[in-house]
């Protein structure tokens, strides 16, 4: 069975940082790519980030130079580091993993930037 599990969301200051982490079983992870979605209450889902199976990465113009994703092949596992957070980023956020024929989607984690 294809699983994709995120964790590290919270609530979290202003300013402050998190890293979300996401563990796939059941896929051949490093011929994936892998990214982020977030999607906040009344808004439509927005990509966040992207890794590709070389490591080439992408990110939303809402989140360049504070996100930073990476993935450790070894552990089956993609991350998703915040840095200066601010409330805007307030959303669940999902981890996917991607082939040209086949997306799998994580359940989501809660992420709540308010002082």
């Amino acid at each position: 069975q294809v699983q994709l599990v995120e964790s590290g969301g919270g609530l979290v200051q202003p300013g402050g940082s998190l890293r979300l982490s996401c563990a796939a079983s059941g896929i051949i992870f490093s011929i994936y790519h892998m990214g982020w979605f977030r999607q906040a209450p009344g808004k439509q889902r927005e990509l966040v980030a992207i890794i590709t199976s070389d490591g080439t990465t992408n990110f939303a113009d809402s989140v360049k130079g504070r996100f930073t994703v990476s993935r450790d092949n070894a552990k089956n596992t993609v991350y998703l580091q915040m840095n200066s957070l601010i409330p805007e980023d307030t959303a669940v956020y999902y981890c996917t993993a991607r082939r040209p024929r086949m997306d799998y989607w994580g359940q989501g984690t809660q992420v709540t930037v308010s002082s």
